[in-house]
């Protein structure tokens, strides 16, 4: 199954709230995404929190073209979940 974001809402700082299109639904703090020149802009936490859903690419995207893989922002949602580091180990996402 490839994962989607079906739902994502600003919460603060650099926290979204996600919902994918599993059923599983979570927390990012996408502060560790903010590195290269794509995503400079957007430490700026309102140019941050004007993001959207892209329909085709069905993942978060910025104005500014910046996007995030929806496996990663999953992972950043449940990275401490036991259950899930198996798959995430597969996405090389940990060690």
């Amino acid at each position: 199954m490839f994962l989607r974001v079906t739902e994502a809402r600003y919460l603060d700082a650099y926290r979204i709230a996600v919902a994918f299109n599993n059923g599983k639904k979570g927390i990012a703090d996408l502060v560790d995404a903010l590195k290269g020149s794509a995503f400079e802009s957007l430490k700026n936490p309102e140019a941050f929190a004007s993001f959207k859903i892209d329909s085709d690419l069905e993942t978060i995207v910025w104005e500014n073209g910046a996007d995030l893989a929806p496996e990663y922002i999953y992972y950043q949602a449940f990275k401490n979940e036991t259950a899930l580091q198996t798959q995430f180990k597969e996405w090389a996402y940990v060690g």
